[in-house]
């Protein structure tokens, strides 16, 4: 098995980033489209804080039960300590490889996690696959252009991002086009019923939410410090560019989005994948 990258994100703060962004109504609004019922065994791919667990716990009542998978055993501390309860567990396994042993799941979750695993996206979901039950459902969801779309940006600070983007591809094997790749894994893989749901994941404009400031000022310091790329565009280098950026997104007049793209398959009942 190839090792595991460093996932791009850790830092200090992360537990509380994912805490803050992670809006539990719309992770309902995205599972119950999917199809998540009450009774159904559910797994939760790249938990996290474990918070995405416990919301789609909720959903399977009565009877079900929600399995938070996780490679970070500081976040499944957390999210333990907080969310777990009896039929709420965690488990710290590396998601990139077989998750052999954990048994079969009517409803397995995949959300933000395949962006991190650009060049093992799709190998991750046909391991997915073979702990899905017939008739069971995979539900992918992730961003496309992720960080991408801003208006109106200064023109070397979109370079500058368009920049780290690129080092993050080639060197974190980061995609942040992970979002418009998903259909195809479900159907490369002989999903039925497949359906695809388009939506706004970031939609910022007017005044800035301490949320999305908290979430937006992380990425840039973890990511973007983190990239390696060198800023040549500013004779200051990254702090230059962190300062740049920081006066833009706080601008009211500035306009930032990203697309969301969830899809869902349901795995034949007699064909083998």
């Amino acid at each position: 098995m190839k090792e595991s990258p460093r996932y791009l994100m850790e830092n200090e703060e992360e537990i509380d980033r994912l805490e803050k962004k992670t809006d539990v109504r719309i992770v309902h609004e995205q599972a119950l489209w999917a199809g998540i019922q009450p009774g159904m065994r559910v797994a939760d791919i790249g938990c996290g804080s474990g918070i995405t667990t416990r919301a789609l716990y909720d959903l399977v009542q009565p009877g079900g039960e929600a399995v938070g998978v996780d490679m970070s055993e500081e976040r499944l501390a957390f999210a333990q300590s907080k969310y777990g309860r009896p039929g709420v567990t965690f488990e710290c396994r590396n998601a990139l490889a077989p998750l052999n042993g954990m048994g079969l799941f009517d409803f397995i979750w995949v959300r933000f996690f395949l962006e991190y695993h650009r060049s093992r996206a799709f190998e991750i979901v046909q391991n997915l696959a073979r702990i899905t039950k017939p008739g069971g459902i995979v539900c992918l969801v992730d961003l496309d252009y992720n960080c991408l779309s801003h208006f109106s940006m200064p023109d070397r600070l979109a370079a500058a991002l368009q920049g780290v983007m690129r080092k993050l591809e080639q060197e974190a094997d980061f995609d942040p086009h992970a979002g418009i790749k998903l259909y195809s894994f479900l159907y490369d893989l002989g999903f039925e019923e497949i359906d695809a749901m388009l939506a706004s994941h970031h939609l910022i404009f007017g005044q800035l939410k301490d949320v999305d400031a908290f979430n937006w000022t992380k990425k840039i310091e973890v990511a973007g410090q983190g990239s390696g790329y060198a800023f040549s565009e500013y004779s200051g280098g990254y702090a230059e560019f962190a300062e740049e950026f920081h006066a833009f997104f706080s601008d009211p007049r500035r306009f930032t989005y990203t697309p969301l793209i969830a899809c869902r398959g349901r795995k034949p009942l007699k064909e083998e994948l």
